[in-house]
């Protein structure tokens, strides 16, 4: 129907166009009124056969093309043939649509490579760190043909000290790599996360008494908590979290980890009176090899993949994990589990990628 409203409008002027130029030079009314019907029936024809045949069939293809595509055959063959009242309006928006889409997905590719320079500038970093090191302490050695035999052994402990270095980083690089590809299980189980809390603190105590700072259980439930998670994943995650809160805490200050019990959820939260950390750094603050301070982060070691490790593990348990800080104030890391529910065994399953 638009269309033919669009052609006889176009027609018409056309016709009028024509009549007026006749009047001009004949003045004879009669003329003009058979001038403006042949014309208008003659324009009306042309433009109709033109838009039908040439534009608005081809309009029409791509339409359909573009809905097929966008929908897909099977779903397509399920609802049915779909015709359009209005082709050209619904290409345009088909058009708008596909074109955010792909704006979208550009960006989106934008951000991967980005993320993936990113990457193998830090990893090439990583690796070449150490390596330099050790070399520069073996060619040192080999130089002095060992004749400072203390010299030597200084050099080596250092060498060695960088090869554990290197051994971390691999390990790490090689769990990410297995948890993101679904390698490595997630081994549901219920356990009391307060006894879990505990057995953590002792194997760190004299980590903790090494940077000086006092572990506090800030547990204000008489009754065991239970959850139904990975109990070694779950350790590594608490692990770290703590180890973390050593390298970017103060002397004779204190790490922290309290329960929170939710609807059907528990929260667990490590909390730190440290450094702190800028707000423009938390959004960046889980990804690999991300460090905020770089120059006390090669002083107090690590592989840079903790947090990332940590991130992977909560979010392997269909969880959530979330950061806070104030500078200068210290950051709290908390993260979620599920509750375990009373006689319902839980089976043993793999990590699905989203």
């Amino acid at each position: 129907m638009k269309l033919r409203v669009l052609v006889f409008i176009n027609a018409a002027a056309v016709a009028i166009t024509v009549s007026a130029v006749n009047y001009y030079f004949k003045h004879s009314w009669y003329d003009v009124s058979v001038t403006f019907g042949l014309t208008l029936t003659i324009s009306f024809v042309t433009f109709y056969i033109l838009l039908e045949k040439y534009i608005y069939s081809k309009i029409k293809i791509i339409y359909k093309l573009i809905h097929n595509l966008k929908l897909g055959r099977d779903l397509r063959d399920a609802l049915g043939e779909h015709v359009s009242a209005d082709p050209i309006n619904d290409v345009e928006q088909e058009v708008q649509e596909w074109a955010r889409q792909k704006k979208s997905e550009i960006d989106d590719l934008r951000k991967q490579e980005k993320f993936r320079r990113d990457f193998l500038s830090n990893i090439s970093h990583e690796f070449k760190t150490p390596l330099f090191a050790i070399q520069g302490y073996i060619d040192a050695i080999v130089d002095d043909d060992f004749e400072d035999t203390d010299m030597a052994r200084q050099f080596l402990d250092k060498a060695s000290k960088n090869v554990d270095r290197l051994s971390y980083l691999i390990k790490d690089l090689d769990e990410i790599s297995k948890l993101e590809t679904g390698e490595i299980p997630i081994n549901y189980t219920k356990f009391k996360i307060n006894d879990l809390i505990r057995e953590v603190f002792e194997s760190l105590e004299m980590k903790a008494a090494e940077h000086h700072i006092k572990l506090v259980f800030k547990q204000k439930y008489d009754e065991p908590i239970l959850v139904n998670a990975d109990r070694e994943k779950i350790r590594q995650v608490l692990v770290n979290l703590i180890d973390n809160s050593f390298k970017y805490g103060k002397e004779e200050g204190s790490t922290s980890v309290s329960l929170f019990e939710l609807h059907d959820q528990v929260l667990v939260e490590v909390t730190d009176d440290g450094i702190g950390i800028e707000e423009k750094y938390l959004p960046r603050l889980f990804e690999r090899f991300f460090r905020t301070d770089t120059s006390r982060s090669r002083q107090i070691g690590g592989s840079g993949l903790g947090l990332a490790i940590v991130k992977h593990i909560v979010e392997a348990h269909q969880e959530t994990i979330n950061v806070r800080s104030t500078e200068g104030l210290g950051s709290t890391f908390g993260f979620t589990l599920q509750k375990a529910k009373q006689g319902i065994p839980f089976p043993t399953i793999p990590v699905l990628n989203s």
